[in-house]
């Protein structure tokens, strides 16, 4: 009961933040504007991408830090469902979908919807294969997963004649999302609309892992051969999470496709999966509260380097930049290993070691 009505505080209390911020940029004409107060430092563009990201950081928290399985190729389940809506959106007329359909204001919400499920359903079929696989052999399939993934949206799908994907160039042109008449935008709108979308996902991810399937994956992370014993069905429940992360990563690159207005194959890169395991990392992988802190944190840190050291060291400011935000990083995870919010809420230890504990009741 104590830890229902904590989670409730928490969202509550971080609904309230996220209204106070948007309420702040809202009041721009009395000058009272996110960048004005932060010197520029936060603003509604980067609270958006932090809110997107937050989406793919609970499904990668509960991925990676609940069920212990390792992930490099998050950032293509993210380039899927983004290429997803773009591709259904701006391409409808060669695919032969009836303009009257493809202008419709709930068209983009459906193809969200599909996409989440679809893109859920093939890492649940992919994850039956590679989740057999364990430790670094694990992450090197997921790794050749990404690969795969950026290089089928790189080109074309294998259909260079239709130019789905845009190839290097990517998609644009995607259109901004509508309720009825009522547009999704300008970018306070929108801003609203994805951290709806991240409590909500923050708080599917609280109440799982307090459910039986959460004590599984904590059973399973422990001691994968001993919860087996203990008749818990392993594999079924490590597919289940990998597809559930999945989603929700399809889920925000729907949110960032048309949020840019434009996707590019770049985006969703070998690269872009390591950011998401550092934030997640930074964070603390063993909290849910670990997504929204983690994304925040490695942005904000990313948007003061860009603006202040490019203007203390011109010239080879990109490097400089590069350097100090690994420094930064490293000096992250190493003195806070559990990450920003693991440690101070103690998640990071309160995992069962052996699994017999968490895994009781735990069995289907």
């Amino acid at each position: 009961m104590r830890d229902t009505r904590g989670r409730s505080r928490g969202l509550v209390a971080a609904a309230a933040v996220v209204v106070a911020l948007g309420w702040l940029e809202a009041a721009r004409p009395w000058g009272l504007s996110l960048p004005r107060l932060t010197g520029g430092l936060v603003h509604l563009d980067l609270l958006i991408r932090a809110g997107i990201f937050t989406i793919v950081l609970v499904g990668l928290n509960l991925l990676m830090g609940y069920a212990g399985q390792v992930s490099l190729g998050q950032a293509a389940f993210y380039g899927m469902g983004a290429f997803f809506s773009a591709i259904l959106t701006v391409r409808a007329p060669v695919l032969g979908i009836p303009p009257t359909v493809a202008s419709t204001w709930w068209w983009p919400w459906l193809l969200m919807a599909v996409g989440t499920v679809l893109v859920g359903g093939f890492a649940y079929a992919i994850g039956l294969v590679i989740l057999r696989l364990r430790g670094h052999y694990l992450a090197m399939a997921t790794l050749g997963l990404g690969i795969v993934v950026y290089i089928v949206l790189r080109e074309n799908l294998g259909l260079p004649h239709l130019n789905l994907t845009g190839g290097f160039d990517g998609v644009f042109g995607i259109p901004r999302l509508r309720v009825g008449p009522w547009m999704v935008w300008p970018a306070a709108r929108y801003y609203f609309l994805v951290w709806a979308v991240a409590l909500g996902a923050v708080a599917l991810g609280l109440n799982l892992i307090d459910s039986r399937v959460g004590r599984a994956l904590r059973a399973i992370h422990g001691a994968e051969g001993a919860a087996e014993c203990l008749g818990i069905a392993a594999h079924r429940y490590k597919a289940q999470v990998f597809a559930l992360s999945a989603g929700l990563a399809s889920l925000a690159g729907s949110l960032y496709a048309h949020f840019q207005a434009a996707v590019v194959p770049a985006t969703f890169g070998f690269v872009p999966s390591l950011e998401l395991v550092v934030m997640s990392a930074v964070g603390g992988m063993t909290s849910i509260w670990g997504a929204p802190a983690g994304a925040m944190a490695v942005l904000l840190m990313s948007e003061v380097l860009r603006t202040r050291i490019r203007h203390v060291i011109p010239g080879v400011a990109g490097e400089i930049e590069a350097v100090v935000f690994g420094l930064l990083l490293v000096g992250v995870l190493l003195f806070w290993p559990s990450g920003l919010v693991g440690r101070r809420a103690g998640n990071a230890t309160a995992l069962p070691p052996a699994g017999r504990r968490a895994a009781e009741g735990a069995a289907p």
